[in-house]
């Protein structure tokens, strides 16, 4: 729900969004890739999910407190509506976290992975319908 939108959608609506995330290097790892694809997926995946099947609001939604009463997939964005472009945001902005952190990720298989020291997020875009999308850089 965008609370700021003139239009339909600041009523409840939904989106299937599609996410593309590029990430760059100054040189290739050990296995001749910026990174493995695996790494990507468990570090944004629970992020992700998070939003999957959830209702987003602006903190400052007049329904908010009704919603939070029955709403148990809430996502509350503090002061800013939960527009394609905060969404992008925030998804760089966390994976950027990551990065930072030199976290270690476990495969399903048990291998261990990590990004390189060397990785940057470049951009992030997020899709909401086949012809429109937000990306994010900096």
């Amino acid at each position: 729900m965008l609370m700021k939108h003139p239009g339909r959608c600041r009523f409840p609506h939904g989106h299937s969004r599609r996410v593309e995330i590029v990430l760059s290097s100054e040189k290739l790892d050990e296995n001749d890739m910026v990174c493995d694809f695996q790494v990507i997926k468990l570090a944004v995946g629970e992020f992700l999910d998070g939003f999957d099947h959830a209702m987003a609001i602006n903190s400052q939604d007049p329904m908010r407190e009704a919603l939070e009463s029955v709403e148990h997939r809430l996502v509350v964005l503090k002061d800013e509506d939960p527009t394609t472009e905060v969404l992008a945001r925030r998804i760089y902005e966390f994976l950027e976290g990551v990065l930072t952190q030199g976290q270690m990720f476990v495969s399903a298989e048990g291998r261990s992975l990590r990004f390189s020291a060397e990785v940057r997020v470049e951009r992030v875009r997020v899709g909401e319908t086949a012809s429109s999308w937000a990306e994010y850089a900096r």
